[in-house]
């Protein structure tokens, strides 16, 4: 059980979502302890490339940027460098809409 499998749940049960993330992974887009707002995704489709999403890699749970997509593989990391690794639209639970202090 992860730091966001609540929120997970929450946003497979359709609801919007909004926690402090802790950490500096992601300084320059979300700082420690700033409130997120997370919603539910219906169409993965429309992802890109910059999106912050709520997701899983490798058995942990993000709230990272999509750094690359291909097809349906979304390649996730940080915005500090890091590639944390590629993933499917599965493992992607939802998209930051909001970031606040």
């Amino acid at each position: 059980m992860g730091w966001a499998t609540h929120y997970v749940q929450q946003l497979r049960e359709g609801e919007t979502v909004q926690f402090r993330p802790r950490g500096n992974s992601m300084s320059g887009k979300i700082e420690s302890g700033q409130l997120c707002t997370v919603e539910p995704i219906d169409d993965h489709s429309s992802l890109q490339a910059g999106d912050i999403v709520l997701c899983k890699v490798n058995g942990n749970q993000y709230i990272h940027l999509i750094k690359a997509k291909q097809g349906n593989r979304f390649q996730i990391g940080n915005n500090r460098g890091r590639i944390n690794g590629w993933i499917t639209a599965n493992s992607i639970y939802g998209i930051c809409i909001k970031v606040e202090p």
